[in-house]
This record gives C-alpha cells, sequence and structure tokens, in this order.
C-alpha cells in the first residue's frame, strides 16, 4: 500500500513551523489556472553539429497528466527532457514551462524554474559519498531553509513511499542497483514538484520493483497535482499509467495518441514497437556503410 503525503500535511512543530512550510509549499505549488498546458513544445529542431537530433516537434503536456515518449534507442527522447530542463538551447523553435521559454531564461529564472521540477535520470545520479537519506534531504537542503527536524520527517515520509525508510542510513554502494533507482525517485518529489521527469525509471527493475514504480509514479502525480514526463522503452508498465503517449523515430514524431488507441493502432512503426517485432520501419542498425563496403567487398564496377 503506498504510504505518501506531501509535505503541506505535516502539523509538528508547532505553528511557527507550519507557517514556514506554507511558505515554501506556497513558492513551490504555485500551478497557473489559466495554462492548460505546463510544457509546450513548438516546432523544435535540435542538432548536434551537422546532425539533426529533433525535427519540428510539437507537442503538449497538460497539467495533471502522465504523458508518455516513447521510441527506439536514438530517437531524441533524453534530448526532449534536457531541453524541457534548459540544459540543451534550441536552434529553432521553443518549450515553454509554464508561459515561460526556457531558453530565453537568464541564470536566475532558470534556477527558480528548475525548484519546481524534479527529475529522475536514467542512471540514478546519486551522491556516492552521502547516504540514502542525504541523497534525499539535499534538494531540501538546497532550495529551502526549513529546519532540520522538518527535513527529516520529509526524507522518511519519501523513502517510505520508495519502501526504503529502513536503508536511509546505507550508502548508494550498499544497496542494490534497483533499490539506488528508488532513492533517485524519492529525491526527486523532494520539493513536492509540479513537473516531474523520468528518464528510464523502469530500467533494471526486477518485475515486483518495476510494477511498484509505475503505480508509484501514477499515485504521485495525482497526490501531487504534478505534470509528469516518462521517457520508456517499457510498453506494459508506461501504457498502465499514461494518459497519452508520443511515439518518436529519428527526431520526428511518428504516432502520437492514447494508450488503448496504440494498442489498436494499425501503424507500421506503432504494430512493430508495441509488439517488440524485429522486422519494420525501425532499423537495427545505424545508418550509414554496409557491411561488405566496410570490408571491401562491396562490387565493383
Amino acid at each position: 500500500m503506498l504510504y505518501y503525503l506531501p509535505f503541506t500535511t505535516l502539523k509538528r512543530g508547532g505553528l511557527q513551523q507550519r507557517l514556514t512550510f506554507l511558505h515554501y509549499n506556497t513558492a513551490f505549488k504555485k500551478m497557473s489556472s489559466v495554462v492548460a498546458n505546463l510544457v509546450e513544445i513548438r516546432d523544435l529542431h535540435f542538432t548536434y553539429g551537422k546532425r539533426a537530433i529533433l525535427t519540428g516537434l510539437n507537442m503538449d503536456f497538460p497539467q495533471g497528466k502522465v504523458v508518455a515518449i516513447m521510441g527506439g534507442s536514438g530517437s531524441g527522447k533524453t534530448t526532449v527532457l534536457r531541453l524541457i530542463g534548459g540544459q540543451l538551447r534550441p536552434q529553432k523553435g521553443h518549450v515553454k514551462v509554464q508561459g515561460q521559454v526556457v531558453h530565453k531564461l537568464n541564470t536566475a529564472g532558470l534556477y527558480l524554474l528548475r525548484r519546481k521540477m524534479g527529475m529522475l535520470f536514467q542512471h540514478g545520479a546519486l551522491f556516492t559519498d552521502l547516504s540514502v537519506f542525504e541523497n534525499v534531504a539535499f534538494p531540501l537542503r538546497e532550495h529551502t531553509d526549513l529546519p532540520e527536524e522538518l527535513i527529516r520527517n520529509l526524507v522518511l515520509m519519501k523513502l517510505q513511499a520508495v519502501g526504503l525508510r529502513n536503508a536511509a542510513k546505507l550508502k548508494p554502494g550498499e544497496i542494490s542497483g534497483g533499490m539506488a533507482r528508488r532513492v533517485a525517485l524519492a529525491r526527486s518529489i523532494a520539493l513536492d514538484p509540479e513537473l516531474i521527469m523520468y528518464d528510464e525509471p523502469f530500467a533494471g527493475l526486477d518485475p515486483i520493483s518495476m510494477g511498484v514504480t509505475a503505480n508509484l509514479i501514477r499515485n504521485l502525480n495525482t497526490a501531487l497535482g504534478s505534470t509528469t514526463v516518462l521517457v520508456s522503452h517499457d510498453v506494459k508498465e508506461s501504457f498502465a499509467i499514461a494518459d497519452y503517449v508520443y511515439f518518436l523515430s529519428q527526431g520526428k514524431i511518428v504516432a502520437s495518441g492514447t494508450p488503448a488507441e496504440m494498442l489498436v493502432s494499425t501503424d507500421p512503426y506503432v504494430k512493430q514497437f508495441v509488439n517488440a517485432e524485429a522486422d519494420g520501419p525501425v532499423p537495427f542498425h545505424y545508418p550509414g556503410k554496409s557491411l561488405a563496403d566496410d570490408l571491401g567487398l562491396g562490387v565493383q564496377v
């Protein structure tokens, strides 16, 4: 059973502590009632040098919804997350978060916007020299001046939500890879963010942890009223919790719709991906010269 409470429900520590809590909750939870989409992507183009990664993307991420971005390796899924977070700048088009064009923000504005984001990195990205507890406490200490007693309660609640409260004193090297991924999940929700981005959250998890994590992502989205952007290869778990799905291939959207629509889609790309078929429009090999050409076995003219 999921046990999770947004930090505004804590009532320990007296009136002053509760007022401090409400102050920070106001700072981090200003959901704009006039912006239907928390994130909007319009005519987005991004390249690494001369190599096109994303071409002409148009995507909407409504408030309170779980939206999955799926596609084969190298299709540009993680790049979309980096553009939303302001790590990268597009060559054309824009990403808007809460009505703000991300790449036009100055450093202070971008830092402020990121306080409202939670990010689960593809490989966890935990601080190896800090304990599980200290990893989850880090964003609370970095972005707030809440008292240590309150931070302790918040961290334990987050760890309880991912089933690792009793591992609080351990270091990342003392727990399994799947557990480390769950710690990273707890850290990503430490500030009750309005936008939560997950980069391959199911990778490396056993079937039990995978199902629990999927339900946790869905339940957290509901409890926090957040918008969730989920990048994943896992069709079953993603379709079970997503409200809408975008399929990317070679930097373009090739299909989109609800999970139910994707399951019955006759689109060749969707059918190949959903059914894990070897033959289809998605090539296994990176585009380029043939093996025969590289080995000098090509036809001589």
